[in-house]
């Protein structure tokens, strides 16, 4: 007995030693609460001792080691860094950072050692910025901001440091370069630079000197979006009232309109000289005349970089004609080799292009003026109309209406008409005999092709065009003009497509006749029965048919 008794023993204990410990969810979330509730109070409470006693300075050295920014800033302790910067707020409002003239030896080293330690907080917060995940990104953000504030606002003559080249600029470099930071520079854009006068000077600042030197075409892109977010011109009797740092003397640069502009001058500039892509290039130019060139007190800085959009060709130079034409008209820019370059992009690529809409809507602009040489006229008419001998019949339906309107808009070229279908002496001669066109297609001066000494016998060339509805629109030139203009934006996105269906949708519509599908319709095509009624002869529509195959089996 008890023998056995000691086997059982032993078996159960045995058991127990080899039994696992299963700790169920709900306390296991219980401890993880506890301990944070507890890390809470240890944070709070090494706070509250720095706030009663310089004694407990030592307590800030503690809280950064507890921030857990080493060599990866991706998941710091956040309560840590709100801690901190209270710490830090009160600290600089107090003006513990700040070292008097008079100050004992020992003063200056403790001023000394919290600056140490105010700057190590201020380059942890810049790592979370770039390396953090989005949502903690933007609480570094805030937190980095409010202590900008401070430091502008209690230390004195420090206001223009932090913002030129002290914790600002680390800031501002920390948002343009941060990791997968797209939430983090919305942050920016909407709390801050779209927000605050001074904030958006002293962007405009770091902008510039950021800029001076190459960055990737992705630091571009960021940076022409802050820029373009910030699209408000002040008006020259502009108040600047809303800023970040409400209190303190405010310098003169910072209130005044010309010093203002002249800061987002600067920056447009600095990205525009920069290594910017293709893309950018064309958007850049797409903004010009209503974003970027508004900013610039001195318009001809923009001519060097329109100059050479032109330069690249295509598309590209129809967008820095444009910017040119709004310096032209809205700066007083002299340029006269504007029309000659318009005229120069009128070549056969140009109708069979995607941009040709665009093109037209802007060279509708650039010729609306009556007070423009006839000669200059003149000579746009008679290059589209000679470059419209081939092209698409979606471009046609868009170059007769425009050719009306500056007709109409310039009696003297109607000469041109004339000669070309009015004047049946001159008709019946060239018939007859033919005769040169005075025409010069290969002057690139638009004033020296002699095109006013021409005929627009293109226009009359196209009333034959195999499309009904070209020949049907090429025919208004041969009327009388009483229509005082076509809507131009009625004609230029036309398409096959649109072509198409036009036609197609015709089928409700009752026909006049009935359209002939055959000349001869044969009342056989499979047998040779036909072949005793036609006198043994096959000639009748379906021999073909019955020459090729042999229907017998």
């Amino acid at each position: 007995m008890p023998g056995i008794m000691d086997g059982v023993q032993g078996s159960k204990k045995r058991k127990k030693g080899n039994k696992e410990t299963v700790v169920p969810s709900s306390k296991r979330r219980a401890v993880a609460e506890d301990q944070s509730e507890d890390a809470t109070a240890k944070v709070q409470e090494l706070e509250n001792q720095i706030a009663e006693s310089r004694k407990y300075y030592n307590n800030i050295a503690t809280l950064i080691s507890m921030l857990d920014v080493g060599d990866s800033a991706k998941k710091p302790n956040l309560a840590v860094a709100v801690s901190l910067c209270r710490v830090f707020c009160r600290l600089i409002a107090g003006g513990h950072l700040r070292e008097t003239p008079r100050a004992a030896e020992p003063e200056k080293i403790i001023v000394a050692w919290l600056k140490e330690r105010c700057q190590e907080y201020q380059t942890a917060l810049l790592d979370i910025i770039r390396q953090a995940d989005p949502s903690t990104q933007i609480t570094a953000l805030t937190l980095s901001m409010r202590l900008v504030n401070e430091r502008a606002t209690h230390l004195p003559g420090a206001e223009s440091h932090v913002w030129s080249s002290g914790f600002f600029k680390g800031v501002f470099e920390a948002v343009v370069e941060a990791e997968d930071g797209q939430s983090l520079r919305s942050e920016f854009i909407n709390k801050f630079l779209k927000e605050y006068e001074d904030i958006r000077y002293y962007t405009f600042m770091q902008i510039s000197a950021y800029a001076a030197t190459e960055r990737s075409t992705e630091i571009l892109e960021t940076l022409i979006t802050m820029l373009t977010e910030c699209d408000s011109v002040p008006r020259p009797e502009h108040e600047f009232k809303n800023f970040y740092v409400k209190s303190g003397e405010k310098t003169k640069n910072l209130t005044s309109v010309n010093s203002y502009k002249k800061r987002a001058q600067e920056a447009w500039l600095a990205v525009l000289r920069n290594k910017i892509s293709e893309s950018q290039r064309k958007g850049l130019l797409r903004i010009m005349s209503h974003t970027i060139a508004p900013w610039f007190s001195r318009s001809e800085l923009l001519m060097d970089f329109l100059t050479d959009s032109y330069n690249v060709g295509g598309a590209m130079s129809l967008l820095a004609l444009s910017g040119l034409f709004y310096l032209i008209q809205e700066k007083n820019l002299d340029y006269p080799q504007f029309y000659p370059k318009l005229y120069s992009l009128l070549d056969k690529d140009l109708l069979h292009s995607k941009h040709r809409s665009r093109f037209f809507r802007l060279m509708n602009t650039f010729l609306a003026s009556t007070h423009l040489p006839a000669t200059l006229i003149a000579s746009f008419i008679k290059r589209l109309s000679r470059l419209a001998l081939n092209a698409p019949p979606t471009a046609i339906v868009a170059i007769v209406p425009w050719i009306y309107n500056l007709l109409k808009n310039h009696p003297t070229t109607t000469f041109m008409i004339h000669r070309a279908i009015r004047d049946e002496g001159w008709k019946a001669e060239l018939e007859a005999e033919g005769m040169d066109d005075p025409f010069d297609p290969d002057e690139p001066d638009p004033t020296l092709t002699d095109a006013i000494e021409s005929s627009l016998w293109e226009i009359e060339t196209l009333q034959s065009h195999y499309h009904p509805n070209v020949a049907a629109l090429a025919r208004i030139i041969s009327e009388q003009f009483t229509k005082q203009a076509y809507n131009l934006e009625d004609f230029l996105d036309y398409t096959y497509q649109g072509m198409l269906l036009a036609e197609l949708g015709t089928e409700d519509k009752p026909l006049k006749r009935t359209p002939v599908v055959e000349y001869q319709i044969p009342k056989r095509i499979f047998t040779n029965r036909m072949l005793e009624e036609d006198g043994g002869q096959d000639t009748a529509p379906g021999s073909m048919i019955r020459g090729l195959w042999d229907f017998s089996s």
